[in-house]
């Protein structure tokens, strides 16, 4: 996945555990529509990889 997507799911991450989901999903969104066919699959498992980045809990 190209870097500026990561950069924009990681601030996604960092919007939402400051309690500011609707930006969250604004640019998490806009990411995904930028997104190519071929990095949609890499995306989806980035999100699984760190939902916890989204919750701030360890998953312990």
């Amino acid at each position: 996945m190209r870097p500026s997507i990561r950069f924009a799911l990681e601030s996604a991450a960092e919007l939402t555990r400051n309690n500011r989901l609707v930006d969250a999903v604004a640019v998490a969104e806009a990411a995904i529509n930028r997104a190519t066919d071929e990095e949609h699959p890499e995306i989806q498992q980035w999100l699984t990889d760190h939902a916890h980045d989204f919750t701030g809990e360890d998953g312990l």
